[in-house]
């Protein structure tokens, strides 16, 4: 089984650039994207085989998920069941028969850090909700999560301390998801890897100096660790300012 995760920092302009033809070669048997930046009835995508699910902003043009999957879901739920983070359509939960795939794209701290004490509470609500389903049977958490847990996961670690997406207080959020019982699939693989990197500035050049930062994670249940056989960073993948993050089951 093939999932594969991309911010696509809006959908109409990834299409510009091959997002079709990307999104046919890999055959993914669920796909997740974050930064639709649409509301559904401004695109026409509804691939042959999948069973399309999206989640819009009230704002238009900002933030939204969406969910392509070959095998219908037995449910779907759009949010987190809690009003004020849902306005801004940064989730949606799949159930299958034996896991819940969670796609998500995380709240920005934003410049000088304006927006950490709403990014604090999303964590406690998010995280609080994942551990519910958790409860029922396993999840994939996927999606752009808006952090670089550790110093290896972005290029200039020294000069990010304390700018949003590094700050003390994202990264212990981090440490806390993943002690609650979940795995970094790419570090279960590739614990030491170094300059492998899912986002990268559109400013000074950052994709082709490689100077990036890991933000894009697929996340599953310790109990889920006997069936990882390989994530990856599509790298190579154009399109955005993200590149596309895989699971295979």
């Amino acid at each position: 089984m093939k999932l594969i995760s991309w911010n696509v920092n809006g959908l109409r302009a990834c299409m510009t650039k091959g997002f079709a033809d990307f999104f046919k070669e890999i055959d993914a048997d669920m796909f997740c994207i974050q930064e639709t930046k649409l509301q559904p009835d401004q695109i026409d995508f509804a691939p042959e085989g999948y069973h399309c699910y999206w989640n819009s902003a009230v704002k238009k043009g900002y933030s939204g998920t969406a969910l392509f999957s070959k095998t219908e879901p037995l449910s779907v739920t759009f949010g987190i069941a809690i009003p004020e983070h849902d306005t801004e359509g940064r989730v949606i939960t799949a159930e299958y028969e034996d896991f819940y795939l969670v796609t998500v794209y995380t709240p920005n701290a934003q410049r000088e850090l304006a927006r950490l004490d709403y990014r604090m509470a999303w964590e406690d609500a998010f995280q609080a909700y994942v551990k519910e389903l958790d409860a029922k049977k396993p999840v994939i958490v996927c999606g752009d999560l808006n952090v670089a847990h550790k110093e290896i996961d972005l290029k200039n670690p020294k000069s990010n301390v304390g700018n949003a997406g590094f700050s003390p207080q994202e990264r212990a959020k981090m440490t806390e998801f993943l002690d609650k019982g979940f795995v970094d699939t790419f570090r279960y693989f590739y614990p030491d890897a170094e300059g492998r990197y899912s986002w990268w500035s559109y400013m000074f050049h950052a994709r082709e100096k490689n100077a990036g930062w890991r933000i894009d994670y697929f996340l599953v249940s310790e109990r889920l660790k006997d069936r990882l056989k390989e994530s990856d960073i599509l790298s190579d993948v154009m399109g955005s300012d993200h590149c596309p993050v895989l699971l295979s089951l």
